[in-house]
């Protein structure tokens, strides 16, 4: 790892259950423990009719294409501008290799959980198989166990951290998460085409595409209006992928103040602007709050890879994009304070504001 970023301690609470293990016991007893409830589902519901809220959709085979580019790339800065989501289509990733890590991930939580905690995340640590954002025994948890793993640059990953079983996962996370890599940055690159600033002045901030992947895993819950898989929340990074590993949805984001779930096309990417590319554009893409409900019948599991700052650096508002409404702040200190403070919507990056 980065010196920098393996600095970031964080004072997680450690838990010794996971939730795969909580879900298997309620299966039995029925009763959700008192931690895992949580009444906002029912204060914050589900939009009623979603009509008109379907995410827009990207080619990326359009805006590679000279003929279609300039009209494709119209609706990618309408999509950041007025959505912060928007499902990419044709993004070149080989089929073949997200077969394999949707197979690889899955068998990982297949395991028994002596197994996966072979890589469990250690005391006040970042990386492994674990929680985030637990900072206190009384505190509400999210229905979800996760992998979190810095994957790129290569020289960064701590390996002890990755899963020996299955034998292919280290082989086809490295082949994948480079693959995203590559389309990470032919959208930033677009972005910076589609703001009118330079490219090097988007990427500087991205130096080498400092690269974390959170693999999410969502039991079933036979009560699932009473838990929830994420808790609302925007991502403190540039630019997140999401690969749906199965087919159940679970994702919902908040538009105009109403929530809505999303339905992932098949063998898409669902791609979200994270606060960092809010803040760097000055408030014209938004990173909009979203968040994970469960299913009552089917397990749901996910490969969020997140695309973060070059450390060290400074986060703030082009120069390009007129007067600063956000304060500039040390990268550093941005990314160990999104860690360090409980998902809660857009608190965080609202605290950045002018």
């Amino acid at each position: 790892m980065t010196e920098a970023f393996d600095e970031i301690k964080v004072e997680f609470v450690g838990l010794e259950e996971s939730v795969q293990a909580v879900a298997g016991a309620i299966h039995d007893s029925g009763e959700i423990p008192e931690r895992y409830i949580r009444t906002e589902v029912h204060a914050d519901p589900l939009i009623a009719d979603a009509e008109g809220y379907t995410l827009p959709t990207i080619d990326m085979s359009r805006l590679l294409n000279p003929e279609f580019s300039k009209e494709e790339l119209a609706k990618l800065g309408s999509a950041c501008e007025n959505w912060g989501f928007f499902q990419l289509v044709n993004h070149g990733v080989d089929g073949g290799l997200s077969r394999q890590i949707k197979a690889d991930v899955s068998e990982f939580f297949s395991l028994p959980l002596e197994e996966k905690s072979a890589v469990a995340i250690p005391p006040n640590g970042m990386q492994g198989f674990g929680h985030h954002f637990v900072f206190s025994k009384e505190q509400k948890l999210d229905w979800v166990d996760l992998l979190f793993l810095a994957t790129r640059p290569v020289e960064e990953r701590s390996l002890d951290f990755w899963p020996k079983k299955p034998t292919t996962f280290t082989d086809t996370l490295d082949k994948y998460t480079a693959e995203l890599a590559n389309v990470a940055e032919q959208l930033f690159r677009f972005m910076a085409e589609d703001l009118g600033v330079d490219h090097d002045a988007l990427l500087g901030t991205f130096k080498g595409l400092p690269q974390r992947v959170r693999i999410n895993y969502y039991p079933p819950c036979r009560q699932a209006d009473k838990v929830l898989g994420l808790s609302p929340h925007t991502d403190g990074t540039g630019m997140t992928l999401l690969l749906h590993v199965n087919d159940v949805q679970g994702l919902q984001i908040r538009k105009d103040g109403e929530w809505f779930s999303v339905q992932a096309l098949p063998g898409s990417l669902v791609v979200n602007i994270g606060d960092v590319l809010e803040i760097l554009t000055n408030g014209k893409y938004k990173s909009i709050e979203h968040r994970a409900v469960i299913n009552p019948e089917k397990e749901r599991i996910t490969i969020a890879a997140f695309h973060n700052v070059h450390l060290p650096c400074t986060i703030g508002p082009l120069p390009e994009l007129g007067n600063p409404c956000y304060k500039a702040i040390d990268g550093f200190e941005f990314t160990k304070g999104y860690f360090a403070a409980k998902l809660e919507g857009r608190s965080y990056l609202e605290s950045f504001k002018l």
